[in-house]
């Protein structure tokens, strides 16, 4: 048996991953934001940069929000 008939070399870096949110597979440097520094496949993200933004969207504070109060009338 030869190694290289087993393993090929796209094995052993991961070309690309599934997403925690959407479960969609997608490609690993264009699809994830890369979280620190190095070029493994632990450098990047487990949420994909569509479902990040939805995230980040959905919990940022509203700036214009109108607070509804008025004076205590005493």
């Amino acid at each position: 048996m030869d190694i290289e008939d087993q393993f090929s070399f796209g094995h052993l870096l991961l070309q690309e991953r599934k997403c925690r949110s959407c479960k969609e597979i997608k490609d690993l440097v264009d699809g994830y934001y890369k979280t620190r520094k190095g070029s493994g496949p632990s450098a990047y993200a487990y949420e994909c940069k569509v479902c990040t933004i939805k995230r980040i969207k959905a919990k940022r504070k509203q700036k214009d929000k109108q607070i509804d109060w008025s004076y205590p009338d005493w």
